[in-house]
């Protein structure tokens, strides 16, 4: 391998946080995913901004928030501005799951990591890929080649193919799933082979996973005890990637007349339930080979639910009749409405919690999957409320000091003429906000007072007819009046009118009636845990003798493995040592450990100065230029300006030793033998021959040329040039020094 190759762990490895690595090929750095745990740690974003100012791309395999999760942050408040990379799945359910994480904490604390508008930043620097699709990148990044493939676990989930020149292969591939499932195909691992690195995960290396079917029943049996004994079942899933598996199959069971189970209520509830049920319909290509063929031949839509209720609120959800089994996203119960569903229910004992996924330590899921029978825990609850008595009086207060005092600064700085033309537009904001058909509709401008002389700078305000209501003003284009076919319809009121007026009517009550201000409170309760809490793995993860399997049919020539326990990586390695795999180039990095996995050993960067490198004299090698040097080697050290608000970062990790060349100071340089670089073969030598006009044949290996020189190639590959002198022999000697970057 020619190039460089260094991985940085900034998180997950040798523990089960979220994934985020740098991986530097030359000079050029990706990021391999940026994600978050559900604690939104300050430590692991400290380390994340020291390297930041050196990322010249972004790498999203997954849209959730152990994947994708910091990326808000990173563009808002960070100042990340390199391009990111992700399909087109990635790209919609991860702001999907970025609104909803957002919205689960706003609504019960006051959460200022990153806003909404964040969020809409970082996504518009998204650059959307299909699968198979390759991106060459450029500049800093000339030669690399990066490549999307399917990864399963999640719709749109991505394994990343990198390229260097079209030879040095890098796989990175974690949380994938090689098993087809109802509405995704599996991983495309199948197909690498003999990658030179190959970075994986370790998540379930020690992990077996029991039959789906199993599983399946297991689910089954549970919701069919819970509804017949009237209680509600709460399913945790994630906010738009295992949540479309999950609804598929419950739909499903829903719709089927044996199981009864049409007599109960099924919902799914989160901040974008909607958006996420609508995205799915969008995506039916990214989907598998069973459902594109249902909707192709059928026109049949997996995700046009029939039973499956779409919820965005509490308050829509207590509509719902009981018993009922609800999908509710934030699967850590540590946030968002998960949370809020738990403390109501936890203390029946006939409902039932179902945890769909293992979350990372801490977590109170996590808590209750290790430790089932808990009985009572003290848990924070934490409610938004709204302000009453003497606190809604004062921060009224407050408010109208604010207001006043922006309407006493408007009428001191503003002069007549910017008055005229301020009002003018008002009245003409009114007009947009009256419905249309109260607006009279007029052919012709009507002066109602006769016209006055305006000022030199001052815009005289137009007048209109005096009439309760004021009048449209006109639009005209190239050919005339703007015509707007609504208002010449007339008694065709459809389904979606109504609708519309619905929604007006609703935007005016909540125009007249402002919202009424809120604070966040927090309690720390005694809850009795009562109900039955099981855990069934609907990860859709490959379990630990999947990946061996898969592993070893790769063979890749260096293997690095992150993402899990110390024991689960410890045992991975030791396996494919085993086995033969890479036994001298596995590694298993710690968190900020740097991992050289270039294989030839004497490939450096160095520094050249500015003296040196205007006396160079460069020769074309093929895609490279090559030149000889005689220096000195000095050792500097060089501090780099990270850039992030404008500061010099004080820790070693922004001073590197680079080893600096100047020109020899002695005025005597010792010489050197030509070297000639390139390897060509002989076949293509003659085609070089016959071009030039000379007759050029094999024989016994030998290439004769005009019948006058021979040349030959030995197995060291050195050539041999024989013949009399003559104009043909220095011809023939020319043409294959050309062949050679002689230095």
């Amino acid at each position: 391998m020619t190039s460089i190759i260094k991985l940085t762990p900034i998180s997950g490895a040798h523990d089960e946080s979220q994934l985020c690595y740098v991986l530097q090929v030359d000079e050029f750095r990706f990021l391999l995913d940026c994600g978050w745990d559900e604690k939104l740690s300050s430590s692991y974003m400290d380390d994340l901004k020291k390297v930041i100012h050196q990322i010249d791309a972004v790498l999203i395999s997954y849209p959730d928030v152990y994947h994708i999760g910091a990326l808000p942050y990173l563009v808002g408040r960070c100042g990340l501005q390199c391009p990111i990379y992700a399909t087109i799945p990635v790209y919609k359910m991860g702001q999907m799951f970025m609104y909803d994480l957002y919205q689960s904490h706003h609504n019960s604390e006051e959460f200022t990591v990153f806003s909404l508008d964040d969020v809409d930043n970082s996504f518009e620097k998204v650059t959307q890929l299909k699968y198979s699709q390759s991106v060459t990148l450029k500049g800093k990044g000339k030669g690399l080649t990066i490549t999307p493939l399917p990864a399963g676990h999640m719709i749109g989930g991505t394994i990343w193919k990198i390229l260097k020149d079209g030879e040095e292969e890098i796989i990175y591939a974690v949380d994938y799933n090689h098993k087809k499932e109802r509405h995704l195909n599996g991983c495309a691992l199948e197909s690498v082979s003999r990658p030179n690195i190959l970075i994986t995960d370790s998540f379930n290396a020690k992990y077996a996973q029991t039959r789906r079917r199993q599983r399946d029943e297991q689910l089954m049996t549970i919701i069919m005890n819970t509804l017949r004994n009237n209680g509600n079942v709460l399913v945790t899933v994630d906010t738009a990637g295992r949540v479309l598996e999950l609804s598929h199959l419950l739909d499903q069971l829903w719709r089927t007349e044996e199981s009864g189970l049409a007599a109960f209520s099924l919902a799914l509830l989160n901040n974008v339930s909607y958006n996420v049920v609508e995205f799915a319909k969008s995506q039916v290509e990214w989907m598998s080979d069973k459902i594109m063929r249902l909707f192709e031949d059928n026109r049949n839509n997996p995700f046009q639910f029939k039973h499956l209720v779409l919820c965005h609120t509490l308050g829509e959800l207590a509509k719902v009749p009981e018993p009922k089994v609800v999908l509710v996203s934030q699967p850590d119960l540590d946030c968002g409405y998960s949370r809020d569903l738990f403390i109501d229910w936890c203390g029946n004992p006939s409902n039932s919690v179902i945890l769909t996924c293992r979350t990372t330590p801490g977590t109170l899921a996590r808590m209750l999957i290790d430790n089932q029978n808990c009985g009572v825990i003290k848990l924070e609850v934490r409610k938004r409320v709204r302000l009453d008595g003497d606190e809604l009086e004062e921060y009224l207060e407050k408010q109208k000091v604010i207001a006043d005092e922006i309407s006493e600064s408007k009428t001191n700085g503003v002069d007549e003429g910017v008055g005229s033309e301020s009002s003018e537009s008002e009245t003409e904001m009114d007009i947009e906000t009256v419905p249309t058909g109260l607006i009279p509709q007029h052919d012709l401008l009507v002066d109602s007072q006769p016209k006055r002389k305006s000022g030199f700078f001052g815009k005289m305000k137009k007048s209109y007819p005096m009439f309760p209501f004021v009048e449209e003003k006109l639009k005209w284009d190239d050919l005339g009046e703007v015509i707007r076919p609504e208002d010449y319809m007339t008694d065709l009121i459809t389904m979606d009118d109504d609708k519309v007026k619905l929604e007006k009517v609703i935007d005016e009550e909540y125009e007249e009636n402002p919202n009424i201000p809120t604070k966040c409170i927090s309690s720390t309760d005694n809850i009795d845990i009562r109900c039955s809490v099981t855990y069934i793995d609907f990860e859709g993860r490959s379990d630990g003798e999947s990946i061996k399997k898969l592993i070893s049919l790769m063979k890749p020539r260096q293997l690095i493995l992150v993402h899990g326990t110390s024991e689960s990586t410890q045992y991975l390695a030791e396996y494919c040592q085993s086995i033969g795999i890479a036994p001298e180039n596995i590694y298993t990095p710690k968190r900020q450990e740097v991992v050289d996995a270039t294989i030839v050993s004497h490939i450096y960067q160095v520094r050249l100065t500015d003296s040196l490198f205007s006396k160079l004299q460069f020769t074309k090698a093929k895609d490279y230029d090559l030149t000889w040097v005689d220096v000195e080697v000095s050792m500097e050290t060089e501090r780099k300006d990270l850039g992030w608000e404008g500061k010099l970062a004080a820790d070693d990790q922004s001073m590197d030793t680079v080893p600096t060349l100047d020109t020899v100071t002695s005025t005597d340089q010792p010489g050197h033998t030509t070297v000639f670089i390139n390897d060509p073969r002989l076949t293509e030598f003659k085609m070089v021959l016959i071009k030039a006009g000379i007759q050029a044949e094999f024989s016994g290996g030998v290439l004769y040329c005009n019948n006058v020189i021979a040349v030959k190639k030995n197995e060291a590959g050195n050539f041999f040039l024989e013949g009399c002198l003559c104009d043909d022999y220095y011809t023939v000697r020319d043409l294959l020094y050309e062949q050679f970057a002689i230095l």
